[in-house]
C-alpha cells in the first residue's frame, strides 16, 4: 500500500491509465479474433469491411502509446495478408 499522498495519487493514475488502455487492448483483439473468425468462415467481404476499423484500433492504440508503432503496423500488415492468402486459395 502507498505510504506518502504522491504514491496514493499515483496508484490512482495507473489503475485509470490501466483501465482506459485495457479497453484499447481488448478492442484490437476483438475485432482480429473476428476478422479471423470471418476468413475461416471464407466470408472475405466482411473481413474487408472490418479491416479499416482495425486498422483504426490500432492507429489509436499506437498513438495513445498503448501498443508500440511497429506492433501496430505489423499487425495490420499481418492480417491484411492472411486474408489476401486466404483469398487467393480459394
Amino acid at each position: 500500500m502507498p505510504i506518502t499522498k504522491s504514491a496514493e495519487k499515483a496508484l490512482r493514475q495507473s489503475l485509470k491509465r490501466r483501465e482506459e488502455n485495457d479497453v484499447y487492448r481488448k478492442k484490437i483483439k476483438t475485432l482480429s479474433k473476428k476478422i479471423k473468425v470471418l476468413i475461416s468462415e471464407k466470408k472475405f467481404e466482411e473481413a474487408k469491411n472490418l479491416l479499416p476499423e482495425m486498422y483504426k484500433a490500432l492507429d489509436k492504440a499506437a498513438k495513445r502509446g498503448v501498443i508500440k508503432k511497429n506492433t501496430a503496423s505489423r499487425k495490420k500488415s499481418r492480417i491484411a495478408k492472411s486474408l489476401i492468402k486466404s483469398q487467393k486459395a480459394n
